[in-house]
């Protein structure tokens, strides 16, 4: 439920909301607007006393919320919401580039391919320092010396950095390094690691499970903002179908099907969905075509010897082209 304030309530009476919505045992969330402040109950698990709230000063009126999650949903924030990092903005403009190795395997390896996608015009580089592998014996990151690298990377450089938090053990080791923290697809149930994200100062880049609705996606993403933290990027990596065709299915309808429902950006990471590099590109442009705000594509300067999909990795050149094909279409 939204409890709307008039025009010329004051801080004091909206303060008195809260208290009362504690009162009955919920939480109020403040969520100031260009002409009046509304407060959005969250915490109930079924409908919610409105006429205690309706006979207090300064309210307007009282809104039923009609989606599960209320912090993300435009039912309670209508405009679409640009998340700010560094000096770029994710949403509601030109889409954001982020690019790089899946894995840090090494400071040369690292600043090489940062280099030839900053020329190309990537505004944020990705690179994982941890790695949540299928197999136990895969290769699974440089842990801290990886972020260490990655600081070095945007010293050099100065592309943002986006890199992933995969448990309690090291969310705050890559906060003190990254500009954006990646949740991956293998976390997005992870509600204890979503509710610590959720108390972090820096953006979330939240990816959808290769299983999960896209409710439960938004519901994860509610997890998040429930704590405090709004700055959420929502991110498409393509889902599990019966087809095998490729490494999992890009799931293009979810991107107009999100930003009907919610505010927050949304972009696309071609190159998991893919699996195969000569898929990407075309997948970019599609995710691009149908509104996402940005990509994440992977690039390697030799994949054919990468600790960590190779196979899908784009080579400098191929990340080039796709650059010059991406501008042409949003010209």
């Amino acid at each position: 439920m939204l409890v709307v304030m008039k025009n010329d309530a004051t801080e004091a009476q909206v303060q008195a909301i809260i208290r009362e919505i504690e009162n009955m045992g919920y939480r109020g969330v403040p969520m100031p607007g260009a002409l009046r402040t509304a407060v959005c109950i969250i915490g109930n698990q079924g409908p919610v006393d409105e006429s205690r709230l309706l006979v207090m000063e300064g309210v307007k009126e009282t809104i039923r919320v009609t989606k599960p999650y209320k912090l993300v949903s435009r039912e309670t924030h209508p405009e679409s919401r640009a998340i700010a990092v560094g000096d770029i903005k994710i949403g509601g403009g030109k889409p954001v580039i982020m690019a790089g190795p899946c894995a840090v395997e090494s400071e040369e390896q690292a600043l090489t391919i940062a280099h030839l996608v900053k020329k190309a015009g990537a505004q944020v580089f990705r690179g994982g320092a941890f790695k949540p592998r299928t197999s136990p014996y895969s290769f699974q990151g440089l842990g801290e010396e990886g972020l260490k690298i990655l600081a070095k990377v945007r010293q050099e450089t100065g592309l943002l950095i986006v890199t992933e938090a995969t448990d309690h053990t090291n969310i705050e080791l890559v906060e003190q390094y990254a500009d954006i923290i990646q949740i991956g697809a293998r976390n997005m149930h992870n509600y204890s690691l979503l509710r610590r994200a959720g108390h972090s100062s820096k953006p979330v880049l939240l990816k959808r499970s290769f299983a999960a609705t896209i409710e439960e996606l938004l519901m994860s993403a509610e997890y998040i903002s429930s704590e405090g933290n709004n700055q959420v990027i929502l991110c498409e990596r393509g889902i599990r179908t019966f087809s095998d065709n490729t490494r999992n299915t890009l799931d293009l309808s979810a991107i107009p099907s999100i930003k009907e429902s919610s505010p927050l950006p949304i972009i696309v990471d071609p190159s998991h969905a893919a699996g195969k590099r000569d898929y990407v590109i075309s997948l970019s442009k599609g995710a691009i075509a149908v509104g996402a705000d940005g990509l994440l594509v992977e690039v390697h300067h030799d994949p054919a010897h990468a600790l960590s999909d190779g196979m899908q990795s784009l080579y400098p050149e191929q990340f080039g082209e796709l650059m010059k094909e991406i501008n042409t279409l949003i010209k």
